[in-house]
């Protein structure tokens, strides 16, 4: 126990995966279903009146009579999908969390809207068909690696007709720079968001080149379980080669997801690209 006591206080390697299928963890998936639908806390989604302001931005931007069938990747439970069904789109929806999943299409059959929810990996997921306009909200992006970048701009690539275009954000450098190393623990006597028993927390916050870690480690008994959220960070360039890579082309650039202009200081960046 001392030495993995000793090892949770080191600095991680770049990209560590993080081993344990948490999205499916009973607890901890509630938690982070309560995180989703909360709408004062924006940890997991944004809050109702920037989403309702968001799909009103998208269907002016992507109309959905000429982008009618769109995906969305990383769905969460629904709550972007449902509005976009509400404004004429077809919506196919993708999520790893299968209790998000099982919330999205409860709450779509209780409001008789006919959404698609699938529960599946996107980064190994190949459904044969295509799609006029896909999405992915909230820094979704950037939470995986360079590789994983690559394969899921190119399965996004491979998901749509040509003209078929891919909206997403990311967040940018500006946010980087606010971004503090920390050390800190918390004793959970109560449980927490991590378990429903009681823990330990160390919570490890590192920077590496335009990329950040938040590391929590989850002492319980004799356990230890890692777990690593990553941003990676972008300049306008960076991400337009990202993109260009996979053989899309940039066809606007924006301050957010709601439509904001982009001025290069703001903390989130939204690309809109086309195939």
């Amino acid at each position: 126990m001392y030495q993995n006591l000793c090892s949770i206080l080191e600095k991680p390697p770049l990209y560590t995966k993080t081993e344990i299928p948490f999205w499916d963890d009973e607890h901890i998936s509630g938690e982070m279903l309560k995180a989703h639908l909360d709408p004062d806390f924006e940890g997991a989604s944004r809050k109702l009146p920037f989403i309702e302001k968001s799909v009103r931005w998208i269907g002016e931007l992507v109309p959905a009579g000429d982008y009618r069938r769109m995906i969305d990747f990383g769905c969460g439970p629904g709550l972007y999908g449902e509005r976009l069904a509400r404004t004429g789109y077809e919506v196919t929806g993708v999520d790893m969390s299968r209790r998000s999943i099982a919330y999205a299409e409860r709450s779509a059959r209780e409001k008789g809207l006919d959404i698609r929810y699938l529960q599946k990996n996107y980064l190994q997921m190949d459904l044969g068909e295509t799609f006029d306009f896909a999405t992915m909200i909230y820094c979704d992006y950037g939470a995986l690696s360079t590789v994983d970048r690559a394969v899921l701009m190119n399965t996004v690539y491979n998901h749509l007709r040509p003209g078929g275009r891919f909206l997403m954000d990311v967040f940018t450098m500006v946010k980087y720079e606010l971004f503090e190393e920390t050390q800190t623990w918390e004793v959970c006597e109560n449980g927490g968001f991590w378990s429903d028993q009681p823990y330990i927390e160390f919570d490890g916050r590192y920077k590496y080149p335009g990329v950040t870690l938040e590391h929590a480690a989850i002492v319980s008994g004799q356990e230890v379980r890692n777990y690593y959220i990553w941003n990676t960070y972008f300049s306008r360039e960076g991400l337009t080669r990202e993109a260009e890579a996979a053989g899309f082309h940039v066809c606007g650039l924006f301050g957010d997801v709601a439509g904001a202009p982009y001025g290069g200081d703001g903390q989130t960046m939204a690309v809109l690209l086309e195939k």
